[in-house]
């Protein structure tokens, strides 16, 4: 998977013929079309508190705002922010070095982590509709709140994809080869490399994520094994698989992106992820993936997300939803990536 992917992801808009998002040039605009948004639809004069207030309670209907949550927990901060790089050694020293010599200060431990000072992007996308299909095919009178949730759904699902290619691309890599060979245990494979990462980190992973076809490939092993083992792994899935492997939540991802212009691939597919992350985050705690987060000023509305309405000709009408955000792996050792075939 390479980083600087902008391919669409599928299912948000299936059909509406736009897989890669153009740039918004100022021009030549078609209705239907969306955009990256330029500086000049953030204009105060093109705010929409109508549709910005809509956005704040609105949750996409396949919950991907809890997939993003699961990959990169929100920490809200401002603009420009610092975070801490610990040194993991330090955690771990063990040293006998912590009695008192008579007359003496103990001995002075300093930790050496690194702030790094960085900052939320601006993200955003425009879409230009056409007023004579607004009452037909846009939602009719909510054909704004529609819209712009649409954009807001992609926003979260491009946020998502780069989660997790950023995850793939810390993680520490192993290949394992699930199939109908007889004596394969695909969750021994999994605990045998969490527990190698937990050695590495010192913290145990606590979340694990398999691609639909890694899950997919998980079953048809077990299925093949023909013993009582293999039949009940096979069928244990959720809390108790979770406790199976002595991690707080598993998942299965299947979404997906327009990875051509008349096909769909997985963002994990063959992999699974175990990694450390925990909810309700902020910039000190030990998360290895954070999705850092700014709100907007008081006196713009607050909040995280904006609307602007702006028509650009008699017909068309641009709308536009904008954000701050940056996705960063805070910490990578110990992340774990199974490539499975």
């Amino acid at each position: 998977m390479k980083a600087s992917k902008t391919a669409a992801i599928a299912n948000e808009n299936p059909g509406d013929g736009y897989s890669v998002i153009a740039h918004d040039t100022g021009g030549g605009y078609a209705p239907g079309q969306v955009l990256f948004a330029n500086d000049s639809r953030f204009l105060e004069t093109y705010y929409s508190e109508p549709v910005t207030n809509y956005l704040i309670d609105w949750k996409d209907p396949n919950n991907i705002q809890d997939t993003l949550e699961f990959f990169a927990p929100a920490v809200t901060v401002g603009r420009r922010f610092e975070w801490k790089k610990a040194s993991n050694t330090e955690e771990f020293l063990t040293e006998t070095d912590d009695v008192r010599s008579q007359g003496a200060d103990f001995k002075r431990v300093e930790y050496t982590g690194s702030d790094v000072t960085d900052k939320t992007l601006n993200k955003g996308l425009t879409y230009v509709a056409d007023l004579d299909n607004v009452g037909v095919s846009l939602g009719g009178t909510q054909w704004q709140n529609v819209k712009a949730a649409k954009l807001l759904r992609r926003l979260y699902r491009n946020e998502l994809s780069r989660a997790i290619t950023l995850v793939l691309a810390a993680a520490t890599n192993n290949a394992y080869t699930w199939d109908t060979t007889a004596g394969k245990n695909p969750d021994q494979d999994l605990l045998n490399d969490i527990l190698t990462g937990e050695t590495a980190s010192g913290i145990r992973a606590n979340r694990v994520v398999y691609g639909a076809t890694a899950w997919n490939k998980r079953s048809i092993s077990y299925g093949a094994q023909n013993n009582v083992g293999g039949y009940m792994a096979q069928t244990t899935v959720g809390p108790a698989l979770a406790a199976r492997l002595m991690v707080d939540q598993v998942m299965v991802s299947k979404e997906r992106y327009q990875s051509s212009a008349t096909a769909k691939s997985e963002l994990l597919g063959g992999n699974v992820l175990a990694f450390y992350n925990q909810t309700g985050v902020d910039i000190e705690d030990p998360s290895q993936v954070k999705r850092f987060v700014s709100n907007f000023d008081a006196e713009q509305g607050g909040g995280l997300v904006r609307v602007y309405v702006q028509q650009i000709s008699s017909k068309l009408v641009a709308i536009t939803v904008e954000h701050y955000s940056k996705v960063v792996v805070t910490f990578s050792t110990g992340i774990r990536r199974l490539i499975i075939s």
